[in-house]
């Protein structure tokens, strides 16, 4: 990464200063939406827009500076990551026990869909980018943007159902199914790592 460049640099730069925009407008709705609705899925989803946020700024951190930067913020966004995995799984059991059922959230529908669109083609250009800088921590970045695309289609699902069948325990359950992957994503990160990549990620 140290050796791309400037073009890469820059356009790598504009890549996460758009990730980090995107994902805190996303963070702002979800949470909002999920307040509002009573949606477990939903407020751990704009959680993990916020993590997404700090995982942004963590690599223009590194852009900007060098590895060590980056293996510091990795570790905190690991420890959040498992937090959050920690809370979903309260949240969810708890309202399965308790049988509370959500509202409906048509915002939460709509931005999960503009998520689905927006997150495969950003997961794409910083992939390009990675692989021509020759820098594995890019392309870790861009595998993380992919888990986003996961979490989405599990969040729509789950307050679709809710919302055309009354299937109350949608979302809850689609809060567990987002929980492992949480759990791995912070796990990875907190040993200085990003999801799905090898040991030297970080360089």
């Amino acid at each position: 990464m140290d050796h791309a460049s400037p073009q890469l640099l820059q356009r790598a730069k504009r890549l996460e200063y758009f990730t980090v925009g995107y994902n805190s407008l996303e963070a702002l709705v979800a949470l909002v939406s999920g307040f509002l609705a009573g949606s477990i899925a939903l407020v751990g989803f704009g959680l993990d827009s916020l993590i997404e946020v700090t995982s942004g700024g963590a690599l223009l951190w590194r852009l900007y500076r060098d590895e060590r930067a980056e293996r510091t913020a990795l570790r905190v966004v690991g420890g959040c990551f498992v937090s959050l995995a920690a809370y979903v799984v309260w949240e969810s059991v708890g309202t399965l026990l308790t049988r509370q059922a959500p509202g409906r959230s048509v915002a939460g529908i709509l931005l999960a869909i503009v998520s689905l669109v927006v997150m495969p083609l950003l997961a794409r250009a910083k992939r390009r980018v990675g692989t021509a800088m020759g820098s594995l921590a890019m392309n870790a970045d861009a595998r993380q943007t992919e888990f986003c695309v996961y979490l989405s289609a599990i969040l729509l699902g789950g307050l679709v159902l809710n919302a055309l069948f009354g299937w109350w325990w949608a979302d809850p359950v689609a809060g567990l199914v987002m929980t492992p992957i949480i759990l791995r994503e912070g796990l990875e990160a907190f040993r200085g790592r990003l999801c799905c990549s090898g040991p030297d990620t970080i360089r």
